[in-house]
């Protein structure tokens, strides 16, 4: 009996839509209006805009995304206009670490709390440097 091969599509094991093709970008202008109002998560401070996460972290389920494409709103945390600048003018992921601040960890926390303040504002302190 001679052998055979499963052929296996090269999405395969991929956590990427296939070439070309976007995933649709999930939107929640309810959970950002909410960000909106919460401290900053470096500083503390108020009024605060809200970033999203640009890059990938597999560990979390986060893709990488295109140039032109914005993260699904559950991957945003809540930082000072000017600290929200910063976070875009540099490598991102050198930006958080030099805040000592795991930005995935805490916007997937904060997504899952959406409208509770008093919980977001333990997840906001919990994750500042001390």
């Amino acid at each position: 009996m001679a052998g055979f091969a499963i052929k296996r599509p090269p999405t395969a094991f991929s956590t990427s839509p296939a070439k070309g093709r976007r995933r649709p970008r999930q939107e929640d202008d309810a959970h950002l209006k909410w960000i909106r109002t919460l401290p900053c998560i470096v500083t503390g401070g108020r009024p605060v805009e809200a970033a999203h996460i640009r890059y990938a972290d597999p560990a979390y389920g986060k893709r990488e995304v295109g140039g032109a494409e914005k993260p699904d709103d559950r991957w945003t945390v809540p930082l000072s206009s000017a600290l929200h600048h910063e976070q875009h003018s540099q490598a991102e992921r050198a930006f958080w670490e030099g805040h000592a601040i795991d930005p995935c960890r805490v916007a997937l926390a904060l997504y899952a709390v959406t409208g509770d303040d008093e919980a977001a504002e333990i997840i906001i302190r919990s994750a500042r440097k001390p």
